[in-house]
């Protein structure tokens, strides 16, 4: 989760690896440059994104941002899971966003929360993750 391995009984299931946070981020920045969403970019019936790491989908958003004459100013992501705790790895998942977009891990924040034991999230059934992205033109 967020291009870090973190050991747990239960595993993220997806065409790529499943990276929930990473997945919420690149829609967050498509949509932030009128680009539609991750399925239309890197869509789950291609056998050219089977298993891809979603860094390497990341980077790849990163250069459709720059290809419209945009840059990241800003990620501000949430990670909704009961279990594993995600505290000890978000530096680690912010360098390796920042690195991957070439930005300042000042303009990437991750923070993890629960659903205090509701719902699917809850009982451990998922993980959810919402992120808000800000761009602005490469002069600005």
């Amino acid at each position: 989760m967020g291009g870090v391995n973190i050991p747990y009984p239960q595993g993220l299931l997806g065409h790529s690896d499943a990276d929930v946070l990473l997945h919420a981020v690149i829609d967050a920045l498509l949509g932030a440059a009128g680009e539609g969403d991750i399925g239309q970019h890197f869509p789950d019936n291609s056998n050219a994104f089977k298993d891809i790491s979603s860094l390497i989908l990341l980077k790849k958003t990163g250069e459709i941002i720059k290809k419209k004459g945009y840059r990241v100013n800003n990620i501000d992501a949430t990670v909704i899971a009961q279990a594993p705790k995600i505290s000890s790895y978000i530096p680690k998942m912010t360098e390796l966003i920042s690195t991957t977009l070439g930005i300042e891990t000042s303009s990437v924040n991750i923070k993890g929360t629960t659903t205090e034991g509701l719902g699917y999230i809850g009982r451990g059934e998922g993980i959810a993750a919402h992120a808000v992205a800000t761009i602005k033109t490469e002069d600005g």
